[in-house]
């Protein structure tokens, strides 16, 4: 599944959260999107996904313009993982990841086998199953991201719209969902902070500095030190390590 966005552009009252950005997803890619906090990489998404309705541009899924898909279709082609955690209501864990199999009911039709193998599957994916009849809101905050991310791997989806979703887990949790969305094989947009994990896991990057797009390629064309110090301001060594031959960034203290 590729996805293709041109000049996209979002205001809110009359100022320009972002502006011109294009960007594309090949087949079966994980792109990430950095930049520091308030750069647009979160508004960028929250307009592909429909929380917010952009002031021009075009966003193609395999061709089709998805913004003019209705919400059930939309639903079975795209997943969404937000940096928002909160339920409105308290369920078990099974429960809420079950909620990702209801693109695929029809109206009033139950739980199946099937779907419930698949809720099970998810959850085993992201180390809960042991929690499936916990309630939710008593979970810690990166359980409560590990349980949401099942929930899109039970949506079953061949698009995965991520929004930091490594907010809140710790780095054994981070490289094991990393590590299953490259192996899912699936295409995944993705907002992401940490430029380390970017390196190691992307196949490309955009970089988006103000709200509009600044640099974009291959972690090894974006993650240079002039870069870093001018889209972060901050100094970086920046080498090829040893073992993985990918990207590594070293932050440097301003007085060193």
């Amino acid at each position: 599944m590729k996805l293709q966005i041109e000049d996209l552009s979002f205001s809110y009252t009359e100022h320009k959260m972002i502006e011109d950005i294009n960007l594309h997803v090949n087949n079966g890619e994980l792109v990430g999107i950095i930049g520091p906090n308030g750069s647009g990489k979160s508004t960028v998404l929250k307009n592909l996904y429909r929380a917010f309705k952009p002031d021009s541009g075009v966003v193609l899924l395999d061709g089709e313009d998805m913004l003019k898909m209705n919400i059930k279709k939309s639903a079975k082609k795209v997943g969404v993982v937000g940096q928002e955690n909160t339920v409105p209501f308290d369920f078990k864990v099974e429960d809420i990841v079950a909620m990702g199999r209801s693109p695929h009911k029809r109206l009033f039709e139950g739980e199946t086998q099937s779907d419930k193998n698949i809720v099970h599957e998810a959850l085993g994916h992201v180390g809960m199953q042991n929690k499936s009849k916990r309630n939710y809101r008593n979970l810690s905050g990166g359980e409560k991201q590990r349980v949401l991310l099942a929930r899109v791997l039970a949506q079953q989806t061949d698009l995965l719209l991520m929004d930091e979703p490594t907010n809140h887990l710790d780095i054994y949790y981070q490289l094991q969902m990393f590590d299953l969305l490259k192996g899912l094989g699936v295409t995944v947009l993705s907002a992401i902070h940490d430029l380390n994990m970017a390196a190691l896991y992307c196949n490309r990057l955009y970089v988006l500095k103000a709200g509009r797009l600044y640099k974009s390629g291959t972690p090894e064309e974006v993650l240079t030190s002039e870069t870093i110090r001018d889209v972060y301001g901050v100094r970086a060594d920046v080498t090829n390590h040893p073992v993985t031959r990918k990207v590594a960034i070293t932050y440097l203290p301003a007085n060193l």
